[in-house]
């Protein structure tokens, strides 16, 4: 599915503004899931390691982006590294939802309320295709990730671990 929907998430209709081609894929969220982003995977069949999730991180005080695969934890020292920062830490789960405009566990890298500096895994260069959150728990859009390199701002750097 590609193109503009009614009622889209900022990230849906930010990648229809782009004019880029994606595959939206719903699924039944389970709120009990210990991880929301290894839930998604499986509950859409799709391998752990083209799934990514969007965690946020104060870098020197910086809220930063990191993308990575749900197969994988954030290496908060690379996360750093990669963008001229000292110190790593996760974010509040609340500073988070209050900077990107979403909620935990459906936080998008596309269409947050502000560009926030963006780093990506990049073990995404070998994938054809790749799914992170569409905005909401429940969905996931698919593109290529050359796409969501570009509509991010992100650059790309091994900040993935295990």
């Amino acid at each position: 599915m590609s193109g503009t929907r009614k009622g889209g998430t900022p990230a849906t209709l930010a990648a229809a503004k782009a004019k880029i081609e994606f595959t939206l894929h719903a699924y039944e969220p389970d709120p009990d899931a210990e991880s929301y982003g290894k839930a998604a995977a499986d509950a859409l069949g799709v391998p752990h390691d083209r799934l990514f999730k969007t965690l946020l991180a104060e870098v020197d005080g910086r809220l930063t982006v990191g993308v990575v695969p749900v197969s994988s934890s954030l290496d908060l020292k690379a996360l750093a590294a990669a963008t001229g920062g000292k110190r790593a830490r996760m974010a509040e789960p609340r500073d988070a939802e209050r900077a990107t405009g979403y909620v935990v566990g459906g936080i998008s890298p596309l269409g947050q309320r502000r560009r926030l500096p963006t780093v990506i895994d990049a073990s995404v260069s070998g994938l054809a295709t790749v799914y992170v959150s569409a905005g909401r728990r429940g969905l996931q859009i698919e593109l290529v990730p050359a796409d969501l390199v570009r509509l991010t701002g992100a650059r790309l750097a091994a900040i993935g671990r295990g």
